[in-house]
């Protein structure tokens, strides 16, 4: 799928550098020499089939390593970078790599590892170390050794047959409440994936990409890394969340993948920006001026917003969002400012888009319509039209690696993989996830609440950084709907000075009071915990409710 002789001098990376002038620059020729090198010295140190590890922060030696590694070497295994000491070592014990390469922030973690002596590894590969040393090998040294195989006529890696319908790559879910899957995915999977998505995000070589969500996730290493070489993109690593704002301007990104929460906050600080400056109403009326042109196909937007658009940097021409729901308000209100903002949805299970928007398809509050080569249906839906969301196509996972019983729950009897999310499609076959299946609370009447649904209507006030909406278990059977809150200490100080914990909570709880009243009454939240500590999450940021629960009921 990577574009390499199409594209051979142009650039596929800046690196480093503070902006594209002074970055160095990785062309496509440059990567497709740098991965036949690699896979070639891999096949010769006897890894040929075998299962290859990857752990470190976003850089261009990963992704390289990675197309190295499953383009016809064997099995790559993406780690996520964040996880404890004990957890790697416990995935690495697992998936039984043979040979890894990381970075050297893992360096003791590696040390430990090697000493210990519990797993299958031969090779721990540092993509930082010079030279090779006496128990480890240099990723630089490993592509010299590949080039001189290369010369010497070795062609065993160029010639290498790929079975696109068997695992090529293994990846761990983030897993909120049970121990992690492996999920075992293929060529053919990805590659179903990456055809689908350039149906809804439409990248070119003119585009640059700003990758900034971790490589390990499914999300960013599809839509963020693979699609992006496929179409000629170049692509940049970002620094961080603090640095985005510099980055679009100075490398002049066209494109970003990222979670809704970024965005959100993005949003948060233009329009912080546009009030400082007083210019929040004006603003509001060009809104409501292009807004009524765009109904008879006129789209002044980006003419209109110049100044603000000029803040991201002003290239910035596609924006995906993925990996948990987003605020319909400030997707808007990105939209309305005339940026082409779109959400996607998936799993790891499913390579992972199942669904997306597309700059013509959308409508808010939906994840919008089925990709092209995916069959879904909804199981079992309500009189309201919810169900679980359930998914069919070539770009649903082989399957759990051993673990059957997994594969059993995962899969309808005729094939159907469960999402675990609870959906409806309307008429025009638009997409409305309502919230994870193993959340909702189910009350003594039948009803069912959706906590995601509430949170994000709580979510709505500066008071609240985040929350999470539960069951309280009553001794007649029933629950209570409650609440627990992570106030905004900062806001709360700047706006109200410096009250107390009991007055915080009441101006929570009349907030909360407020949210009820534009509910129906059995999803009436009835109890209120409250605290300035962040949840407790997964390294894809998503709530670990059953901690969450066990921390309040230790409480009371």
């Amino acid at each position: 799928m990577v574009q390499f002789g199409r594209y051979g001098d142009k650039p596929a990376y800046y690196v480093g550098g503070e902006n594209r002038n002074t970055a160095k620059i990785i062309t496509y020729k440059d990567l497709y020499n740098e991965m036949n090198s690699i896979g070639t010295a891999l096949i010769e140190m006897g890894l040929k089939g075998k299962k290859i590890a990857l752990i470190s922060e976003n850089r261009y030696e990963w992704e390289i390593a990675y197309l190295a590694i499953c383009c016809g070497t064997g099995i790559v295994v993406p780690l996520d970078k964040a996880l404890p000491e004990n957890e790697i070592e416990s995935l690495i014990v697992r998936s039984e790599v043979e040979a890894i390469f990381y970075s050297s922030k893992y360096d003791e973690a590696m040390a430990k590892i090697q000493k210990k002596g519990n797993t299958k590894l031969k090779y721990f590969i540092s993509m930082d170390l010079e030279k090779n040393e006496f128990n480890k090998f240099s990723y630089k040294e490993i592509v010299k050794k590949g080039e001189e195989l290369l010369k010497q006529g070795n062609t065993e890696y160029i010639k290498a047959e790929i079975n696109n319908e068997e695992m090529g790559i293994m990846l761990f879910t983030s897993g909120t409440t049970n121990m992690s899957k492996a999920v075992m995915l293929s060529h053919k999977n990805l590659c179903t994936n990456i055809i689908d998505i350039r149906f809804n995000f439409e990248l070119d070589e003119r585009d640059v990409l700003l990758s900034f969500l971790p490589l390990h996730h499914t999300f960013e290493c599809t839509v963020g890394f693979l699609y992006p070489l496929s179409a000629g993109c170049a692509i940049v690593f970002s620094k961080g969340v603090r640095h985005i704002a510099n980055e679009l301007k100075d490398f002049q990104i066209t494109a970003m993948i990222c979670v809704p929460v970024v965005f959100e906050k993005m949003y948060d600080k233009l329009i912080k920006a546009i009030d400082e400056k007083g210019k929040l109403k004006t603003v509001e009326k060009g809104k409501k001026l292009s807004n009524v042109l765009l109904k008879v196909g006129i789209d002044v937007r980006k003419k209109l917003f110049k100044e603000i658009h000029q803040n991201l940097g002003g290239q910035i021409r596609i924006m995906v969002a993925g990996g948990a729901a987003f605020d319909p308000e400030k997707e808007k209100g990105f939209w309305d400012l005339g940026f082409n903002i779109m959400q996607g949805y998936g799993l790891t299970e499913t390579s992972p888009v199942i669904s997306a928007e597309r700059t013509n398809l959308k409508r808010l509050g939906s994840i919008g319509k089925k990709m092209p080569s995916v069959e879904v249906k909804i199981d079992d839906p309500d009189e309201s039209g919810v169900g679980e969301l359930l998914a069919k196509g070539d770009s649903i996972m082989l399957g759990y690696y051993n673990n059957e019983e997994a594969n059993k729950e995962a899969f309808t009897e005729d094939g159907w993989f469960r999402t675990g999310d609870l959906a409806k499609i309307d008429k025009d076959g638009y997409i409305y996830i309502c919230g994870r299946k193993k959340f909702v609370i189910v009350l003594k009447n039948g009803k069912n609440v959706y906590p995601e649904e509430i949170e994000s209507l709580i979510e709505k006030s500066d008071m609240v950084k985040e929350c999470m909406v539960l069951g309280m278990p009553t001794q007649d059977g029933n629950v209570t709907i409650s609440v627990k809150v992570v106030y905004d200490k900062e806001y709360i100080e700047e706006k109200f000075g410096n009250i107390s914990e009991e007055e915080i909570k009441e101006k929570i709880w009349n907030w909360v009071k407020e949210v009820n009243q534009t509910m129906p009454k059995y999803k009436y939240v009835k109890k209120l915990f409250l605290t300035d500590e962040e949840l407790v999450k997964t390294t894809t940021l998503k709530i670990k409710r059953n901690i969450e629960i066990d921390k309040i009921l230790k409480q009371m």
